[in-house]
């Protein structure tokens, strides 16, 4: 071969070698070593990978800490009888205890007036619940209320004195309260001893005491039923076993036991 060829082939053939070498350094020796065979030092490349590995974990050892991260916990909102919540006519209801000028009122009873004109207008009729009077006004609709910040737990009546003071005894505490005559004004024939009631709370004062309902009573004595009498709706008035006078059906007899709303003071059924 002439001196120029000679040259290109060997040009030529350097970069396969050297990749070959490169490769067998790199294939691990699977053949097992000899007796008389001298462990091999490390690969270049081993050592320098456990320095560096080395260097990092001492340069961590001196790096300040990092800062522990907290992420905030979502308040979550818990019903509260105590919180006041912005209402509008919309959300009335009977039953619903609303603040008018720092006292605490209650829905008896409302109506929706519809006009072909304008907005409608809702009639409701409020009952003081610290000075027992009752209230009835027209309001605009959407205009706004606040509920009253009232508190209630369960109470249990034990007695009532020669005042006419009801007591009940905190069915959590064992603490005993005293009730006005005025808050129980209405409810004291529909109250019986050991009856677990509901007291409502207004800034630390009982304004309301709530009977539970339905209650099932005896009739203990009314009017015998006439024979023939098929009137429909006929009622008549009869006495019940806490004390209450109520009407019933005339089919009814003494003895009957029934199902009364104490919050209406009406008959539902027969029990």
């Amino acid at each position: 071969l002439g001196p120029r060829l000679l040259a290109w082939r060997q040009r030529r053939e350097a970069p396969l070698a050297t990749l070959g070498h490169f490769r067998t350094t790199l294939r691990p020796d699977t053949s097992p070593p000899s007796r008389n065979a001298r462990p091999r030092p490390p690969p270049v490349m081993t050592l320098r990978l456990a320095s560096l590995l080395s260097l990092l974990a001492s340069a961590s050892a001196f790096a300040p800490p990092t800062p522990l991260t907290t992420v905030p916990r979502t308040a979550t909102a818990t019903p509260s009888s105590l919180s006041m919540v912005a209402i509008d006519t919309s959300d009335i209801k009977n039953g619903l205890t609303v603040e008018i000028d720092g006292e605490p009122w209650k829905v008896l009873s409302f109506s929706i007036m519809k006009q072909a004109r304008g907005a409608a207008k809702t009639t409701i009729k409020f009952k003081n619940l610290m000075r027992g009077n009752t209230l009835e006004n027209t309001y605009r609709s959407g205009e706004k209320f606040e509920t009253a910040m009232i508190e209630k737990k369960g109470a249990q009546f034990t007695y009532a004195d020669e005042n006419g003071n009801f007591f009940f005894m905190d069915s959590e505490t064992f603490e005993e309260i005293a009730v006005p005559p005025s808050i129980v004004e209405g409810k004291e024939d529909w109250i019986s001893e050991g009856m677990e009631c509901t007291l409502v709370d207004f800034k630390g004062n009982c304004i309301e005491v709530v009977v539970p309902s339905p209650q099932v009573f005896e009739i203990v004595e009314t009017e015998p039923n006439v024979k023939g009498n098929t009137a429909q709706g006929y009622t008549k008035p009869a006495k019940l076993s806490c004390g209450a006078t109520i009407n019933v059906p005339g089919f009814l007899e003494t003895g009957a036991m029934i199902k009364v709303d104490t919050e209406k003071k009406e008959y539902i059924e027969r029990a």
